[in-house]
């Protein structure tokens, strides 16, 4: 199997979708923007890599979790799951409505010094503690927070943000909720550092969410907590 799929536009899947665009690779597989052939309808599809889900398992799991968290914006709207065969293995993808918008890396390192100042950081922090709450209140976590796994698109002063990836454990333990909120506050230095540290930080920011080498994490322990404090 290659390394990428590398899907080129035009190109039809299950005898239903044409490729429109790839959207960017995550640790499990990869995205891409599809168009039903019959309707013409844009989708968002996410292929699975088979070294990672040889059995369509985990695809299943997270088909169940989007179905479960519907009600969530923060996550995709899962529509359905389909299998090709690509290279004599099989290919787990689900299909969901169209998310726009783009990797969280690619759209920081867009930005003027590779980096977003520290009140839009905010906005972003308010988007995705808000989506994360609903998953804590029924009773999920979203697991592993990364540039390369969050899709975002501003929406006026703010952001609509949308999670690639889903923690496949559980229901989630409080550890794991505080863990989300652990990574909610290192995702706002993470954005804010461009690649040095969080010195323009406003001394009110700072003493509630410290610096990125040394992020207060402690009192917070889910993301009601996070979106509470902003």
């Amino acid at each position: 199997m290659p390394l990428s799929y590398n899907f080129q536009p035009g190109r039809i899947l299950a005898r239903k979708y044409q490729v429109v665009a790839p959207l960017g690779s995550v640790r499990e597989g990869e995205i891409y923007t599809l168009s039903e052939c019959a309707t013409g309808i844009e989708r968002t599809a996410k292929f699975f890599y088979p070294h990672v889900d040889p059995l369509g398992r985990v695809a299943t799991i997270h088909a169940q979790k989007l179905h479960k968290l519907r009600h969530c914006p923060i996550l995709m709207q899962y529509r359905t799951q389909e299998t090709i065969s690509i290279g004599g293995a099989a290919v787990t993808f689900l299909v969901s409505d169209f998310v726009r918008g783009e990797l969280l890396g690619d759209f920081v390192a867009r930005q003027p010094g590779g980096k977003l100042e520290w009140f839009e950081a905010m906005h972003l922090l308010v988007a995705m503690a808000r989506g994360i709450e609903l998953m804590h209140e029924a009773g999920e976590a979203a697991g592993p927070l990364r540039f390369d796994n969050i899709m975002i698109r501003r929406v006026g002063l703010g952001f609509q943000a949308k999670l690639m990836e889903l923690a496949t454990a559980g229901r989630a333990r409080p550890e794991h909720r505080r863990d989300d909120a652990h990574a909610l506050i290192r995702l706002f230095h993470d954005v804010v550092a461009g690649g040095g540290g969080s010195k323009n930080l406003p001394t009110a920011v700072r003493e509630r969410l410290g610096s990125r080498r040394r992020p207060n994490l402690e009192g917070f322990r889910d993301a009601a907590e996070i979106r509470g404090m902003i």
